[in-house]
């Protein structure tokens, strides 16, 4: 690759990192013009061709929206805004990018008064005796944060802090500008020189040794009864396509963590839904039999082993192949015979290749049916009450009726409680389909936002927000965003009253988890979006067809039933039979 300067002529800084956005392929920013950042804003004018700048109403919309941005594109997600806000309001989106490894760019500032930032100016955060500390604040969640004081330090920190968002392991990173970087001007003759940000960003994915994955594919294609596991690493790869061919190559059975739900198909015959703590006991019977466990992009955390539960996952009497891109995350929970360390995607073509090379096992005993006659036995994604016509609406009917409504191309973005619990173990994606959830810390409020993101990345797909009333309360200013920005999402709000599994977990001691009774549907239309109320049964599939169809921000406001718990979708360990496969 030849050097190319990144400037020909002299021009203000934040000209400069607008610039470097362009050059990263990055086309929106998400977030509020407020203190030191308002130059950066004022910059993106000029470049308002190749990045689109959409105002939210809070910070911590801005954050959930570039860790989606950042999950679907595989570049940074951008959430800008002034220092003491961004880094404070903005938190929980940023924990959620740092545990799911999100690539996110945080560009933000220290509020400083220079040359006065020792005597504890308002808003400061420098650090100084009376501010407060910018850099302490957000170290805890970041990657890395970078403190940019001079005019070159500035572009190069942006440039540097895109590469970190980027390389393994992805995920926040941050650039916090002193007032006096922002305020010069940089050009062809500065020192540091600055080059054309191409240099930073990864060549390319890394791939794993040709041995390792030989060895690795003759054991997966020997198996009795494989299974593979596939997280969110998967996504964060855009190696959906990868996993489906090596699944379909051997008839190996796929289950999704919680975070992976969405990368396979749960239509495919050889889908076995999400596994774990709250996983489909289908799944998790089918894996406690399994003699070898391909654990693809996932670190196999305590829910998804449900407490590292041995009748469930066990190196005992399993032979582990596990695939992830960060060498620490190899072995990390269970001893794998197989550690593969690499990008998924590459990593799933090369065992692939050798399993072309080896051949076809001789035998696959009868996979696929066996996946469609346990998800029978155990009424996966089809119960009794999917057709209830109880009022309040049972949530498995309104999960039932959204599996029919929504077409395949449709992005499903979940939120925290018992909604996504419910959501998890029922709701049944079809091929094409994306869903996203908060399920790195999990925080209410993620998926109106999570919708707003997904649709301006893919803006010709419907997009779905799915959440409790609990977590439609936190983020229903997103609405006001999806008016100002007229982006065309629909909200389905499970609307029981109550925070379902704080409530739930009380039993007769309740306190601080119920709500009075709103009507949701009412506050959306005030807002200027469809508001559609439904309480009862046969008015969901008009409801959600009529949203669907909306010119305008739509909202359908379920009164639902709270007599189903978490309990009810908690794992069934007994059904589980421990035994090494013979």
């Amino acid at each position: 690759m030849p050097v190319e300067r990144l400037l020909e002529a002299p021009v203000r800084v934040p000209l400069a990192i607008a610039q470097v956005l362009v050059e990263a392929g990055i086309d929106h920013v998400f977030g509020m013009p407020g203190g030191r950042t308002g130059a950066i804003f004022d910059a993106l004018y000029d470049y308002r061709d190749r990045i689109r700048a959409v105002l939210v109403r809070e910070e911590g919309l801005a954050a959930v929206m570039a860790d989606v941005y950042g999950r679907l594109t595989g570049k940074p997600g951008v959430a800008m805004g002034q220092g003491a806000f961004l880094l404070t309001n903005a938190g929980m989106g940023i924990v959620e990018a740092f545990l799911a490894g999100s690539p996110v760019l945080l560009l933000s500032d220290l509020s400083d008064s220079s040359p006065l930032s020792h005597h504890a100016p308002y808003q400061a955060g420098t650090g100084d005796y009376g501010t407060w500390d910018a850099q302490a604040t957000i170290a805890g969640y970041t990657q890395r944060v970078f403190v940019a004081r001079e005019p070159a330090q500035a572009v190069q920190d942006t440039q540097l802090a895109i590469k970190h968002a980027l390389s393994t392991p992805s995920g926040p990173v941050a650039v916090l500008f002193h007032s006096a970087a922002l305020a010069a001007e940089v050009g062809p003759d500065t020192t540091p020189r600055l080059y054309g940000t191409a240099a930073y960003l990864p060549a390319q994915r890394a791939a794993a040794p040709l041995e390792s994955v030989e060895r690795a594919a003759r054991t997966l294609r020997d198996a009795r009864r494989p299974v593979i596991l596939a997280g969110n690493g998967v996504r964060l790869a855009h190696a959906q396509k990868q996993l489906r061919d090596l699944a379909e190559l051997l008839d190996v059975p796929v289950a999704t963590t919680a975070a992976g739900k969405g990368v396979f198909p749960e239509t495919h015959a050889l889908a076995l839904g999400v596994f774990g703590t709250f996983g489909l006991e289908a799944a998790n019977v089918l894996i406690s039999e399994a003699d070898v466990v391909c654990a693809v992009g996932t670190k196999l955390g305590p829910t998804d082993t449900a407490g590292e539960n041995p009748r469930l996952l066990d190196p005992d009497r399993q032979v582990f192949i596990q695939i992830d891109a960060e060498a620490r995350n190899a072995s990390w929970t269970f001893p794998a015979e197989h550690a593969l360390v690499g990008d998924a995607g590459v990593v799933l073509t090369q065992l692939r290749a050798a399993l072309d090379a080896f051949g076809a096992p001789h035998s696959r005993n009868g996979r696929r049916s066996r996946v469609a006659e346990f998800h029978q036995r155990f009424a996966s994604f089809d119960t009794a009450e999917s057709a209830s016509d109880e009022s309040p609406i049972h949530p498995l009917r309104l999960i039932k009726e959204l599996h029919r409504a929504l077409p395949s191309d449709a992005i499903v973005t979940g939120d925290a409680g018992e909604n996504r619990l419910f959501m998890l173990h029922h709701f049944q994606t079809r091929d094409g389909m994306e869903y996203l959830q908060p399920a790195g810390v999990g925080g209410m409020g993620y998926a109106v936002p999570a919708a707003l993101a997904a649709k301006l990345v893919f803006p010709r797909r419907p997009a779905v927000a799915v959440c409790g009333d609990g977590g439609f309360g936190i983020a229903m200013n997103g609405l006001l965003t999806a008016i100002d920005e007229r982006i065309r999402i629909v909200v389905v709000v499970f609307d029981n009253g109550m925070l379902g599994w704080v409530r739930h977990g009380q039993g007769e001691r309740p306190v601080a988890s119920e709500f009075a009774a709103h009507d949701y549907a009412a506050i959306a239309r005030a807002m200027g979006c469809l508001g559609l109320r439904v309480t009862e049964p046969l008015q969901l599939a008009p409801a959600l067809s009529q949203a669907l169809a909306a010119d305008r921000p739509a909202v359908v406001d379920v009164v639902t039933s709270g007599r189903m718990t978490f309990r009810d979708v908690s794992a069934d360990l007994s059904r589980l039979t421990a035994q090494a496969v013979v």
